[in-house]
């Protein structure tokens, strides 16, 4: 006769193979897009670099070629050099050291922004697919209000109400990514509680808010990951967009748009100075929309065959 320790862990692995076998499958249809597989490994190092710094920055110690707010006005508009390796400013302040200290705000305006859209979006989609009724009816006519607004121009409005201000500009982006979590999670909702199995288990009695919690939040977390990652990249640029216009971060901040901003009146004569925090947008907003598209092949449905 066989062990039972032995006969439970080998029912225990044949339960947990499936799932094992269905994340396998998923990790391995997304290092087929090499593009994709590139541009996360692009956003971890950028995250790693800005934690980083923001760490040692909060003990008090700079590990960047120079601090990002010294003011060397002999070294204005100096090029590119083996001391500014992305040039000087018109105030003689490091661009590269800048650009460094100001990606974790970068970033987290874009994560803290989509997180918190989420936060709200999700639980209203959910609401609203799920009952139906009245209750789909007023959800989605606020969120069709709110979706009528250009979402830069929706931004812009918040902002200018609540005063210009990294928070006001993240609340204001967070309030601007409610609508697309609600219409996404909405239409997963629609298409889940049809399903079969949700019939039966409301049929044994169970309460609308395990099922709500217990089978249809799993059921859409895939487009909610997918186009959280995709909002990233249009968060952090209308964030850079609102700090350009003067709405977001105030100088000295080093935040990127706030930087375009200060550059703008010398791009003549000193390119540099917008060439170099641009080029770091792009990269980022270039990265996770990449980065979204590969995870949304892989998480596809149609992809596992």
């Amino acid at each position: 006769m066989s062990d039972p320790a032995v006969q439970a862990a080998v029912t225990t692995n044949a339960s947990l193979n499936p799932r094992v076998k269905a994340r396998k499958d998923l990790i391995k249809r997304f290092k087929k897009n090499k593009a994709a597989l590139i541009s996360f490994y692009v956003i971890l190092f950028l995250i790693v670099v800005s934690i980083i710094v923001h760490v040692f920055q909060l003990f008090g110690i700079t590990i960047t070629p120079h601090s990002p707010s010294a003011v060397n006005l002999p070294d204005r508009f100096q090029g590119p050099s083996a001391e500014y390796w992305f040039g000087a400013d018109h105030m003689g302040r490091d661009i590269f050291s800048r650009i460094l200290h100001g990606m974790i705000l970068t970033l987290g305006i874009g994560f803290v922004s989509v997180f918190m859209g989420a936060l709200v979006g999700v639980p209203l989609g959910i609401i609203s697919g799920y009952y139906g009724g009245k209750v789909d009816a007023v959800i989605m006519r606020i969120i069709d209000v709110l979706l009528a607004f250009p979402g830069i121009l929706l931004a812009l409005a918040i902002v200018s109400i609540l005063g210009g201000s990294l928070v006001n500009v993240t609340i204001a982006v967070a309030v601007y990514s409610v609508p697309g979590f609600a219409r996404i999670v909405r239409g997963s909702t629609l298409a889940t509680k049809k399903l079969e199995y949700i019939d039966a288990i409301r049929a044994l009695g169970a309460k609308d808010g395990r099922i709500i919690f217990k089978h249809i939040l799993p059921n859409v977390m895939s487009p909610i990951i997918v186009n959280a990652t995709l909002y990233i990249a249009t968060a952090v640029l209308t964030a850079a967009g609102l700090s350009f216009l003067g709405l977001g971060a105030q100088p000295p901040t080093p935040e990127w748009g706030a930087m375009l901003n200060d550059g703008r009146g010398f791009m003549r004569d000193a390119g540099h100075i917008t060439l170099f925090p641009g080029l770091a947008i792009l990269v980022v907003v270039l990265a996770f929309n990449i980065f979204g598209d590969g995870l949304r092949d892989a998480l596809d449905p149609k992809m596992k065959n």
